[in-house]
């Protein structure tokens, strides 16, 4: 938010949008003189994402005042949507202001930002948004000078009657554009993608950069009320672990403590639902925690007090060995891998551990109770979930729980589960009227997250004289996020094993996937890119692999696995339904995953010579609508120090819209993708995370950070569907890393992380 905007004009704003379309463009910022015009009752088909009272107000200074109604969370969202809203409505940027939307689905639309959608869901509703408002702006100019609306166009915060040259400007026109009718949905009139001022052009300032850059921005860690108390919750060990007792006099007898509260645990499936405990409250942070310190807490571990990792991956490795459910299954592959010659059959097994989110800022949540409801200040990705949440646990209707949404230092899938804001506003509840603040440590973070599923895949293949698969078996272990939902599932829903295996699309004859039940014994939630990490790890891995065998380059050997360009409809690929996206909408197209392959295999210079000890690695993906592939250059000294020396993403997500924030997604995927494969591990015994922080939870280290990272932006083609970003480029760096040292040192690496792997024997 612009720190200089005018301070009346954002508490009227929130005022107005307390009540349902009455969003007005006719507000006079400097005198505060009559009511707003509200805009008409005409409402576009397909609900409020499509309504331009919702999302756009205008002054009579002419300052453009656009809702942004997801969280940002360094994806630069807060900026790319009202960039598109600001593109149609002919706006200028430096008049315009953001202001961050509150919990509320029915008239925002979906707030989750989870599964790379904001962009894909919302380019074209937020396009029509900035269009029918442009085009109500069109009609006031017209009729103010009594001239057929042909006459007019919006040009830059200006209508300029053409034959005339007379122009207004947006703040004079405001109050009369409120009175316009909406336009329908079949009246707007969209720009020609060549006269985009904004959108594709990556010459936008995100609307945080100074204030971030100044220490201005506030995050949920930030947030600041007066009389705030503090608060942390010392839970269970043990996922679904009850309390037996605790030492709550010698907790209250530190000084600071004002207050020890029992907080229930979930029944039946954890969900998002707090995993119980005692909170402490305190005149400060450190008070609280010295309070838990002194509550030493005894638990009762509860069922899955026996998990063991080590055991577990044992369990998974004898779960892949049997058939398992079959989720795509053409030709008979089983048959054709049977009857094939010994030296025609190849067989691996890929694992990938637990993961953490380890986001730079832990869960952190305010609340305010009253006799009136709650008020909640957060860093969420899911504020209608952390809404929802807040009105169960305390009995109140959702109406009365008002969620305010603030930046977030960092997410990855972790805060779409609002159990830390349940736990703040239970704590509250003990408290009326005291706003209090509850804190995660970051070993509460490390230790009492939702869990990335370990998940271990056994792939089988029947080669052809050529080198290339007849027959292709993909068969998976890893408990279910359904788990999350229903207690004791162990069968995958269908999207999980869409992800990268049942939607592969190499040209083979005979493929079956499979998953095979394995129980979860934590909490499993959705972390970037989710079940595409260990699926394109496992099939990336395989193919370097196949394509060794074979004594081809992995590069021509990728190319000639695609196959011909070709559309596939996902719904060819598998009985059931494999992905969250419509098939006849979006295809995949072999000829655009071919095409990034050979754009950052170019960026690489695939093909050089390389001195001893240095090796180029090559994976790639179609994730979330998008087309990524890596090549990963390293250097690995005799004694087994590895160090990246460059690495080179190719994407392509369909039309570009703010490729800036494309390449910093690209950027930090491949941060983030590479300090998982070489350290990330999340372990247990006794059912109890054994890591606790940064020290053995590692993450990656400015010096093992690679000295280039290029970023190679393919098509960008405005007519297709939108894709992802924040999740696509993840998946293909590991496999990358791992096929590069194996081209360096010959040494194969099928289990993350790779850590000490390199070390001689």
């Amino acid at each position: 938010m612009n720190p200089n905007a005018p301070r009346l004009l954002r508490r009227r704003f929130l005022q107005l949008s307390a009540a349902p379309f009455t969003l007005a463009m006719g507000l006079d910022t400097a005198t505060q003189a009559a009511e707003p015009q509200k805009f008409g009752a005409d409402a576009m088909p397909g609900g409020t994402v499509d309504n331009p009272h919702v999302f756009v107000s205008i002054a009579a200074d002419g300052t453009v005042t656009i809702v942004a109604h997801r969280a940002e969370m360094g994806t630069g969202v807060r900026t790319t949507l009202p960039m598109i809203v600001a593109d149609e409505l002919e706006a200028r940027w430096d008049r315009v202001q953001v202001v961050q939307a509150p919990a509320d689905e029915a008239r925002y639309g979906n707030q989750n930002v989870d599964g790379s959608r904001s962009v894909r869901h919302f380019l074209a509703p937020m396009r029509r948004v900035g269009a029918a408002a442009r085009q109500m702006l069109e009609a006031a100019a017209a009729a103010r000078w009594s001239v057929p609306p042909s006459e007019v166009k919006a040009v830059l915060h200006e209508v300029i009657h053409t034959p005339s040259g007379r122009r207004l400007g947006y703040g004079e026109l405001a109050a009369d554009a409120a009175q316009q009718p909406v336009p329908q949905r079949e009246q707007i009139q969209l720009k020609d993608p060549k006269d985009w001022r904004y959108v594709g052009h990556g010459k936008t300032q995100p609307i945080d950069q100074v204030a971030i850059s100044r220490g201005q921005a506030r995050y949920g860690m930030d947030m600041h009320l007066p009389g705030m108390v503090f608060a942390v919750v010392a839970r269970p060990p043990v996922v679904g672990g009850r309390l037996k007792q605790a030492d709550l006099a010698a907790a209250r007898q530190v000084p600071g403590v004002l207050k020890v509260i029992e907080i229930p645990g979930f029944e039946g499936a954890p969900v998002f639902q707090p995993l119980g405990g005692i909170a402490v409250v305190a005149s400060n942070t450190w008070a609280a925690l010295q309070g838990r310190q002194a509550l030493n807490p005894q638990w009762e571990d509860g069922p899955n007090g026996h998990y063991d990792s080590a055991a577990f991956r044992r369990e998974q490795a004898r779960a892949v060995q049997s058939p398992g459910t079959v989720y795509r299954n053409h030709g008979d592959a089983p048959k054709v891998i049977q009857d094939a010659p010994a030296q025609r059959r190849f067989s691996a097994d890929y694992f990938v551990p637990h993961l953490t989110h380890a986001t730079m800022e832990p869960p952190v949540a305010t609340a305010r109770v009253t006799p009136q409801g709650c008020e909640i200040w957060t860093s969420t990705q899911n504020p209608q979930a952390a809404l929802d949440g807040v009105a169960a646990a305390l009995g109140l209707a959702p109406a009365q729980v008002k969620v305010n949404v603030l930046l977030l230092g960092g997410g990855f899938g972790r805060k779409s589960k609002p159990d830390y804001v349940t736990e703040a506003a239970l704590v509250a509840k003990a408290l009326p009227d005291t706003p209090v603040k509850l804190v995660w440590t970051r070993e509460d973070d490390i230790r009492h997250s939702y869990y990335h599923a370990v998940s271990l895949d056994h792939l089988e293949a029947a080669l052809q004289a050529d080198g290339l698969p007849e027959a292709w078996l993909h068969r998976t272990a890893a408990p279910s996020i359904t788990s999350l939902f229903a207690p004791g599932s162990k069968a995958a829903a269908p999207f999980e094993t869409g992800m990268s295996a049942t939607n592969m699309p190499f040209a083979v004859p005979h493929v079956r996937v499979e998953r095979a039940e394995v129980a979860a014994h934590a909490r499993i939630g959705w972390f970037r890119s989710v079940a595409n990490i260990p699926h394109v790890f496992a099939t990336q891995s395989f193919v370097n692999e196949l394509a060794h065998r074979a004594r081809q380059d992995p590069l021509k050997y990728a190319l000639a696995l695609l196959g011909p360009d070709r559309q596939i409809d996902p719904g060819t690929l598998s009985d059931v339904f494999n992905y969250s996206e419509s098939p006849v909408e979006y295809p995949i197209d072999t000829g655009r995953l071919r095409a990034v392959i050979e754009a950052a295999a170019r960026g690489a210079r695939w093909g050089r010579q390389l001195p001893k000890g240095r090796g180029l690695g090559l994976a790639f993906a179609y994730s979330f609508v998008t087309y990524t592939a890596t090549v990963v250059e390293v250097a690995i000294s005799p004694q087994g120090e590895l160090k990246v020396e460059a690495v080179d993403m190719a994407l392509d997500c369909g039309p570009q819209v703010n490729p800036e924030r494309i390449r910093a997604q690209m950027e930090g995927a491949a941060v983030m993708g590479l300090s998982l494969a070489l350290t990330g591990e999340i372990t247990f015994q006794n059912g109890r995370v054994q890591q606790s922080n940064y020290h053995d939870y590692e993450v990656l280290r400015l010096l093992q950070s690679p000295k280039v990272i290029r970023t190679h932006l393919v098509g960008g083609q405005p007519n297709l569907p939108p894709g992802g970003v924040g999740e696509p480029p993840l998946p293909p760096v590991a496999p990358a890393l791992t096929n590069a040292i194996f081209a360096a040192t010959g040494r194969r690496i099928r289990s993350l992380p790779v850590r000490q792997q390199l070390r001689p024997s």
